[in-house]
């Protein structure tokens, strides 16, 4: 079977390695990639990264958009570059947060997207 295809004409799977590899790379923090297919339509997949500060968690998001473009992955779109307290990276079928600690634990993301879902709890 083959690999999903996303808008930027390459495979989930492929990109989803370069944008943990790229977070790796650069020394990102607690990575976590969250399998989000069929849970909605933003995309296949929300990954959440921590920089240690304003600077890492800019720096973490520049060397992403880099690695995205110089991978074939395009022009991935790009919100809170200035301020660095929380950047997402939306590239298309891979969603990316990049947060200070502090912001991360505020909005606790994680725990939103890998609760069990609604449908599959039963009433008794």
């Amino acid at each position: 079977m083959p690999s999903p295809v996303g808008a930027s004409g390459l495979s989930a799977p492929s990109a989803i390695r370069d944008v943990l590899a790229s977070l790796d790379d650069s020394k990102a923090e607690n990575i976590v990639s969250i399998d989000i297919q069929g849970k909605s339509s933003l995309g296949d997949y929300m990954v959440i990264a921590s920089g240690r500060s304003n600077r890492h968690v800019a720096a973490v998001a520049e060397q992403l958009l880099r690695r995205l473009k110089d991978t074939g992955h395009g022009d991935a779109k790009v919100e809170g570059l200035t301020g660095a307290d929380w950047v997402l990276i939306d590239a298309g079928d891979i969603i990316v947060h990049v947060f200070r600690p502090e912001v991360r634990e505020f909005y606790n993301l994680e725990k939103m997207w890998q609760a069990p879902d609604m449908e599959e709890e039963t009433v008794h």
